[in-house]
């Protein structure tokens, strides 16, 4: 008699949903009037209207290619791990503080990958059961196929056997 194997068949559709969070964006915008308030006395109100216009255009921009890395190396976890032959059920997105996060759905468990989403400070944070890693956005960009494949080993290897 043999049992039949479950299917190892990812059932992820290939899409990491945008995480443009609205809490850094006011963080941003906050951030950006205290500063150009500072220019009241010296330059009157046109001056601080437009550095408030400068430093907000700035902060978004900045907010944006960091939700934007963040969400390629998600993608690009997620793939790798798909293709290694994990299964991904789903991944959608959550937040939490000034963290932008997304959850990846897996048999043994949630994986939570995210950061700070501010491309000069951006930061990565990877936890699953508790456990939790945190680098620069950059770094694990740049070494990408080794994260994964460590990652993939302490999730789905690993992870299964427990």
């Amino acid at each position: 008699m043999q049992l039949e194997q479950p299917s190892r068949a990812s059932t992820w559709n290939g899409t990491v949903p945008n995480a443009v969070d609205t809490r850094v964006l006011g963080l941003v915008v906050v951030t950006a009037a205290l500063a150009a308030s500072i220019n009241l006395p010296y330059g009157g109100l046109p001056t601080a209207a437009v550095a408030f216009a400068l430093l907000s255009a700035g902060g978004v921009s900045l907010h944006l290619l960091g939700e934007r890395k963040l969400r390629r190396i998600t993608d690009g976890l997620v793939e790798r791990w798909v293709a290694a032959g994990g299964r991904v059920d789903d991944v959608t997105r959550s937040s939490s503080g000034t963290r932008t996060e997304w959850r990846v759905h897996t048999p043994d468990g949630e994986v939570v990958i995210g950061g700070v989403a501010l491309l000069p400070i951006a930061r990565l944070s990877v936890e699953w059961r508790g456990i939790g890693d945190t680098m620069a956005a950059s770094e694990a960009e740049s070494d990408l196929d080794r994260l994964a494949a460590g990652l993939y080993r302490e999730i789905f290897e690993f992870g299964a056997n427990r």
